[in-house]
């Protein structure tokens, strides 16, 4: 199954009104090149200045997720970020000539379906992953809420939520695989209890809420001052209460709607952790603000991830190519072949190993009484590593090989010593051109980085006799 990063077939616009803003705007949504993740552009202002969907631009999590960058506010960001992220997309840019999406029927519907018209394509780079290796957790003491995520090959989602009210007791609602969030979570709408909607009505801060956007439930009585007061600010002739205790402008599609909205709410606020992840969350009474805080915890992780960067793999898997394997492609023959094993292979990068011991030949004249692997053989196991990602895709690899045309940022972190074991991580930087190879490469003993660089090589035919 192929891993590659995603986005949009061509852009696509929405409009509609925001909901707190009462504002009418227009959004585009935008395909955008590798590695973009997802980006806010507020065409209204000058410059057109950006602001990323990024946890750490989090200003405010009343009635929504805000984000801000050098005084520009994007608010209520969640939904349309589930969607993206419920269509498996990795790089969009979402354009806005106001502050807000507009929040349409309260759920990512409009969103998905707007998508969908365009379409979603492949691109070229493999995905990063969040890969959860451990329990984390974080506890909102205040409202008692909870977020946990374990262990997953995918990425899933449990959702608990207790309001502790009658009218809305104790709800839970799962996604056992993003591929179900269409059908399974994204017509779920927003909704509000009676007393908050009546708060914010009187404070003026819902200026675009149509009640059609909303599941109301009613939490208090109904006196006839709070029905004059929703009928002149939703312009509708009467309100009542349904028997199932909500107001009787929606009806619900779900019993459940309200935990699978919420569940929508933590996939649009984890969205801000900037990176796909694998693993399963269970949240227990979910909001903005634990959800966020949770985000800025992963993405901490995630930061200290792709720093030490040590590739996850099997070693006790059958390797891609034994050394049988890499004589195939490589020219080089011992004592000057430097990779014993390959790990792990694809389109766009390889993980390879070499097993460093007292007899190589180097040890011999390189401080032999106290053998160290000299970083120019560092680097040309890295090369040769290298040379596999780029030969494994030619039909014959033998009448090729690959050539240094420069290094850069090389750097020396550890010595490697005689009994270390060296796992090699080539990462190509941008697809190979005309022949052209650029390479980010690391070299790890343990979780430790030992030699890092930036190679660049060319792939050229072998002159024949």
């Amino acid at each position: 199954m192929s891993d590659k990063q995603k986005t949009l077939k061509e852009e696509v616009t929405l409009s509609g009104i925001g909901l707190h803003t009462g504002k009418n705007v227009t959004m585009t949504l935008k395909p955008a090149k590798e590695n973009t993740g997802f980006v806010f552009v507020r065409t209204d202002l000058e410059g057109h200045p950006t602001v990323e969907a990024d946890v750490n631009y989090v200003t405010s999590t009343e009635r929504g997720t805000s984000l801000e960058k050098k005084g520009v506010s994007i608010h209520t960001s969640e939904h349309v970020l589930a969607a993206l992220v419920g269509m498996d997309l990795d790089n969009v840019i979402i354009e806005l000539d106001s502050s807000e999406p507009p929040i349409l029927d309260g759920s990512s519907k409009y969103f998905i379906e707007a998508i969908e018209s365009v379409g979603v394509e492949e691109q070229e780079l493999q995905r990063d992953y969040l890969v959860i290796k451990e329990v984390m957790n974080y506890v909102d003491p205040a409202s008692g809420s909870e977020i946990t995520i374990i262990p997953a090959d995918n990425y899933e989602i449990t959702c608990m939520v207790d309001f502790g009210t009658k009218v809305l007791g104790t709800q839970n609602a799962s996604l056992k695989h993003i591929s179900e969030f269409k059908e399974e979570i994204s017509s779920a709408r927003t909704f509000s209890f009676l007393h908050e909607l009546e708060m914010l009505l009187d404070h003026g801060l819902i200026k675009g809420g149509d009640i059609s956007n909303a599941i109301v439930y009613v939490d208090k009585e109904l006196t006839p001052e709070t029905i004059e007061k929703l009928k002149f600010a939703f312009g509708k002739e009467d309100v009542s209460i349904r028997p199932n205790g909500i107001l009787d402008n929606v009806t619900l599609k779900y019993p459940n709607e309200a935990a699978r909205h919420k569940l929508l709410d933590v996939i649009g606020d984890l969205a801000l952790v900037g990176v796909k992840i694998k693993g399963k969350v269970i949240a227990s009474k979910p909001g903005h603000f634990v959800n966020t805080q949770f985000a800025k915890k992963l993405n901490r992780q995630y930061k200290l991830q792709k720093k030490k960067n040590v590739p996850d793999f099997d070693l006790k898997a059958d390797p891609v190519y034994d050394i049988n394997g890499i004589m195939r492609l490589l020219p080089h023959r011992p004592p000057f072949l430097l990779v014993d094993k390959i790990l792990e292979l694809s389109d766009s990068h390889v993980v390879g190993l070499k097993n460093v011991t007292m007899n190589e030949p180097f040890f011999v004249g390189h401080f032999p009484k106290e053998p160290v692997m000299p970083g120019v053989l560092q680097v040309e196991a890295l090369a040769q590593v290298g040379g596999i990602l780029v030969l494994a895709n030619v039909p014959d690899p033998e009448n090729y090989s690959t050539y240094f045309i420069k290094m850069d940022n090389v750097k020396f972190k550890r010595k490697i010593v005689p009994g270390d074991t060296v796992i090699f991580k080539i990462e190509l930087m941008e697809p190979i051109r005309r022949g052209i190879v650029h390479m980010q490469g690391y070299g790890y003993v343990g979780d430790t980085v030992a030699i890092e660089a930036e190679l660049m090589a060319q792939v050229a035919k072998n002159k024949t006799e």
